[in-house]
């Protein structure tokens, strides 16, 4: 079993930048794939980021490529977003998942693992 906890969100103005992180308990954090996903007011939820479990392998949004990076530290069970250039447009609730696959997917459906979300917001 997986647990995980956001942190790092927080109001930003257009252009900043914001790094959250995703604590994860359970001692086969490293076999994990995760991944990130925002749910915008009225909107769905939506793919932003994955990584592989030994970071080899990342996949982005088309909306977030170049601006937002993910990475993890197996060491401290630890998976971070590095977002760049925020725009309004990016404020959502950001959830960390964990599929218990080592691949990347931005499929929703494949996570196993939730966390409970910190919101981000973008000020114009």
């Amino acid at each position: 079993q997986v647990q995980l906890v956001e942190s790092g969100g927080g109001l930003v103005q257009a252009g900043g930048s914001l790094r959250l992180s995703c604590a994860a308990s359970g001692r086969t954090f490293s076999m994990y794939g995760l991944g990130w996903f925002r749910q915008a007011p009225g909107k769905e939820r939506e793919f932003v980021a994955a990584i592989s479990w030994s970071g080899g392998r990342t996949l982005y949004a088309a909306s977030v490529k170049g601006r937002f990076t993910i990475s993890r530290d197996n060491a401290k069970n630890t998976v971070y977003l590095q977002m760049n250039g925020l725009k309004p447009e990016d404020t959502a609730v950001y959830y960390c998942a964990a599929r218990a696959r080592t691949g990347v997917t931005d499929v929703g459906g494949e996570y196993d693992h939730w966390g409970q979300g910190t919101q981000v917001t973008v000020s114009s």
